[in-house]
Formats: C-alpha cells, sequence, structure tokens
C-alpha cells in the first residue's frame, strides 16, 4: 500500500464527509462519507473546481463561494473567521444548501503558508440529521418541561382561586390543607427549575459547590422525619449509621438535592423498606477513604441492560412521569464533589443506589 492509498484508507474511516481542495478550488480528495453525503463518486469530483461541483447557497439565497472567498489572494469580506488583521482561517459549522434544498452542515478549515497565501481548503461535510435529533430532544425536553409545570400550577391557581373566593366558608383546617398544597407544588416548580439550571451548568462544566463541614447523618435523618410527618409510616424507612464516621466536607445545599432526589425515588418507583446506610470506607495506606451513602429499595429495581443508562439525560426506564434530568443532576453534583454514585440491585431485589463521597478536608486549591 503505498503513501497515498494509506491517507485514502484514513479519510474513508471518518464518520463526516470530507473534501480537500487546493489553492485554486480545484478538488483534490473525496472521502467515501462525502461521496454518500452528494450523491457522486470521487472519480466525478476529484478534478472539478469546487464552486461547479459543490454549489452551495445559504438560506438567504447567497451563493457560498462568492460570500467566503477562500481562494482570493487574502481574505475577502464575509462570514469567514478572522483575526484582526490577519487571513482567515476559515469558518464554523454552518448549515448551507445544494441545489434542489438538500441541506448540508459545512465546516471549512483554510491551511496557509508562512507568507498567508492559502495552500489548501479542507471542507468537512456531515447531514443534518444529528441537528435534527438535537432539535427533536429540545422539543421532548420542552413538551415535558411543560407538562411537568402544567400541574402544579394548575393546582396552585384552583387552590388560591377557591380561597380567595370562598375565604369565610372553609374551616381553618381546610384552609391549612389548601394551603399546604400549595406550597408543596410551588416546592415541585421550584425543584425543577433548579434541576433545569444544574443540567445546564454540568453540561457547561460551570457547576460550583461550596464545602464546608458537614453532617451527613443528621440531613439523611432530617429528611426522613420530613417524609414522615407529609404522611409515611414510620417504618417504610430503615436508617444506620456507623460509628466514628470522619468529618465530611460538603455542600450542605447540593448534598441536600442528592439525598432528596435518592430518597424521593426509591418512595416512589420502590417498594417496601426504604433502607438507607452511612459507613466509612478507608482509602490504602491509612488515607481517609471515602463516607458512603447507600439507599436501597425493594421494588422491581432496575435491569442489568438499563443500569448503564440510569444517570444519562432523560432517561425514564420506562416510568413515564418525572422529567428524567434528576439523576443526571445527581451525577453531576457528585462528581463536582470529587465523589461518584453506582447503581445496583439490593439484596431486597429493588436498586441499590451507592453515593461515594471524599472524607476529610479536600485540599486547598
Amino acid at each position: 500500500m503505498t503513501a497515498a492509498d494509506g491517507a485514502g484508507v484514513a479519510l474513508d474511516d471518518l464518520p463526516d464527509g470530507l473534501l480537500v481542495l487546493d489553492a485554486t478550488g480545484c478538488i483534490t480528495a473525496v472521502n467515501a462519507a462525502a461521496e454518500q453525503l452528494l450523491g457522486r463518486t470521487r472519480t466525478d469530483l476529484v478534478g472539478t473546481d469546487v464552486r461547479r461541483a459543490l454549489p452551495l447557497q445559504d438560506t438567504s439565497g447567497r451563493r457560498w463561494w462568492d460570500a467566503t472567498n477562500p481562494f482570493a489572494a487574502t481574505a475577502g469580506p464575509g462570514p469567514a473567521d478572522t483575526t484582526a488583521g490577519a487571513p482567515a482561517a476559515g469558518h464554523p459549522e454552518r448549515m448551507l444548501l445544494l441545489p434542489g434544498g438538500s441541506e448540508l452542515l459545512v465546516t471549512a478549515r483554510y491551511v496557509r503558508l508562512e507568507t498567508g497565501a492559502l495552500h489548501r481548503v479542507v471542507v468537512a461535510l456531515r447531514g443534518t440529521e444529528e441537528r435534527q435529533r438535537a432539535e427533536s430532544d429540545a422539543a421532548s425536553l420542552i413538551a415535558t418541561v411543560a407538562h411537568e409545570l402544567r400541574s402544579p400550577l394548575t393546582s396552585v391557581k384552583q387552590f388560591t382561586a377557591t380561597l380567595l373566593r370562598r375565604w369565610d366558608k372553609f374551616s381553618d383546617a381546610q384552609k391549612r390543607l389548601m394551603l399546604s398544597t400549595v406550597e408543596a407544588d410551588a416546592d415541585r416548580v421550584t425543584r425543577l427549575v433548579g434541576d433545569l439550571l444544574d443540567v445546564s451548568r454540568v453540561d457547561a462544566g460551570r457547576l460550583q459547590v461550596h464545602r464546608r463541614p458537614f453532617d451527613l447523618a443528621t440531613l439523611v435523618r432530617e429528611h426522613v422525619e420530613r417524609l414522615v410527618l407529609a404522611g409515611y409510616d414510620d417504618d417504610r424507612f430503615e436508617l444506620v449509621v456507623a460509628d466514628g464516621l470522619p468529618e465530611l466536607w460538603a455542600d450542605p445545599d447540593r448534598m441536600a438535592q442528592v439525598v432528596t432526589n435518592l430518597v424521593e425515588n426509591a418512595v416512589r418507583h420502590g417498594a417496601g423498606t426504604v433502607s438507607l446506610a452511612i459507613v466509612h470506607v478507608p482509602g490504602p495506606d491509612g488515607t481517609d477513604g471515602d463516607v458512603v451513602l447507600t439507599v436501597d429499595d425493594a421494588g422491581e429495581g432496575i435491569s442489568e441492560e438499563n443500569r448503564p443508562y440510569v444517570f444519562s439525560k432523560f432517561w425514564h426506564g420506562g416510568q413515564r412521569s418525572g422529567t428524567g434530568l434528576g439523576l443526571y443532576v445527581v451525577r453531576g453534583l457528585l462528581e463536582a464533589h470529587g465523589g461518584g454514585i453506582e447503581v445496583s440491585r439490593s439484596s431486597a431485589g429493588g436498586a441499590r443506589f451507592r453515593v461515594r463521597l471524599p472524607a476529610g478536608e479536600p485540599a486547598a486549591d
């Protein structure tokens, strides 16, 4: 195999379409993905001027090669990416049209000599399926969020409207019940909005935590007590806390999100007793190791083949309720603390979530 053959094989291995052009705009190389996207063979394309072979237009009808002008002696005006005073280096991905209306996502890179003169142009082509999937995911999220918001907001509106119109008709106990429902629904909306904001921060790598000495056992115990006060049976929960737990530094508000999500998931989607345990797992060579929280339920559990997807965005696991964002946020919060989370099968047959947090004071940045 020649060096040229080897380069051809490498180009054909790329998932995106690729065209290589010389300094005059003549196509010198085409890979298999580009052939498929363009519906033409490399025999037809190689040696042809790209402006004739690929007459791209943007959605406003501009001829794209005239607008970008990569083959001019110096970069002309247009949407090419430039640094002030420097020749254009190319342009980022844009949606362009072929004759007949076919859409392509096109990226160009201008390779220049030390003098600034154009040496070659590398053009990457992609179909619009990925963009359409992203748009579909966004539409699905909007629909899901609208559905999740509609229910509590409808409840809030109905109860407040009823109280305003008929305040004197209700007893204090009835008013307290309706206002408690309004408060719970407002909390639900607040959590949903918080999850959406946290998803954007996780995706952008901007999720921040503010660590301070923190008692995980107290947080878990207080959350269980709130659930009992809300009407769950006391014997639905079992909490075991090991003696001699080391100091734990974490963001209390963020850890409250983690505990709330995991315990309420176990109550809502599980069955039987929700067992919680907090233990210390020492590290090797006498290091602090981890504080580990385990949340078990006795429900149907999560099948082994689905476990790798549990912490993915929008995963529901057959459950129609919820946005599918909670566990994605939980994983992001724990990873921001330097910890992690795993899912497996509990001894009672349900789901087991195992949260790991580094013990001891974090090292100074």
